[in-house]
């Protein structure tokens, strides 16, 4: 009788936690949601000039901010006073480090806004179109990610890694391309400010990745 009495004690408690571990995790769906979004307006800066794209971002930054700091302090404090057991500790720990990649990718989308205003004056570089295709698989990393997020799916989350190879080719080539051009005319600024927009997408990938990986990681236990 008293084992009993003991174990009804227990259940409402472990209800609650699983209740607060579904709530940080839509939360954090809905922070990479936020951050896709950002992608997007990005993308329009950058691609279609649309100037107006960077301050929304800019707004929405302001709110995966705030996720951010909210779900890592309810990750903290379940991890403080729930105890909570090995496997949900793992996935704890886990959303923590993965929010932080999701809040990078959202520093990196508002820089890419930046870029995209300071680009706007300048004639648009013939190297674009090679640029928009990197972005776009970043983007591609970034849901792929977020998917397998969603449906705790290790495999894809380990496959993000494999398309992480041809946005550092495109980075490599289109950094050679552009860091050793010998017949520059005018201001060179347009040329750096584009260094910096691949510098920033290869760096997006990366983030992605460590997703993908966060993910593997909470399903297997493997790192």
């Amino acid at each position: 009788m008293i084992y009993k009495s003991a174990l009804e004690s227990q259940e409402p408690l472990r209800i609650h936690f699983e209740r607060q571990l579904k709530r940080i995790q839509r939360d954090v769906l809905r922070m990479g949601a936020l951050v896709e979004n950002s992608c997007c307006l990005a993308r329009q800066a950058l691609f279609e000039q649309d100037l107006g794209a960077p301050q929304r971002i800019v707004t929405q930054d302001k709110q995966i901010d705030r996720l951010y700091k909210q779900i890592e302090l309810e990750c903290v404090n379940l991890i403080a006073l729930q105890s909570p057991v090995a496997q949900d500790l793992r996935l704890l720990s886990a959303l923590m480090q993965l929010v932080r990649d999701l809040e990078r990718i959202g520093d990196y989308a508002k820089n890419l806004g930046d870029v995209a205003v300071r680009l706007f004056p300048y004639p648009v570089s013939p190297h674009m179109g090679e640029i928009r295709m990197m972005f776009d698989r970043c983007r591609a990393m970034l849901a792929m990610s977020l998917a397998a997020l969603s449906n705790l799916d290790a495999e894809s989350g380990l496959e993000v890694k494999l398309k992480d190879d041809a946005v550092d080719s495109d980075y490599e080539n289109l950094y050679t391309v552009l860091a050793h051009q010998s017949d520059i005319q005018g201001v060179v600024e347009p040329i750096v400010l584009l260094v910096l927009l691949i510098r920033h997408l290869e760096r997006m990938a990366d983030h992605a990745t460590n997703i993908g990986k966060r993910v593997a990681y909470i399903v297997t236990g493997q790192r």
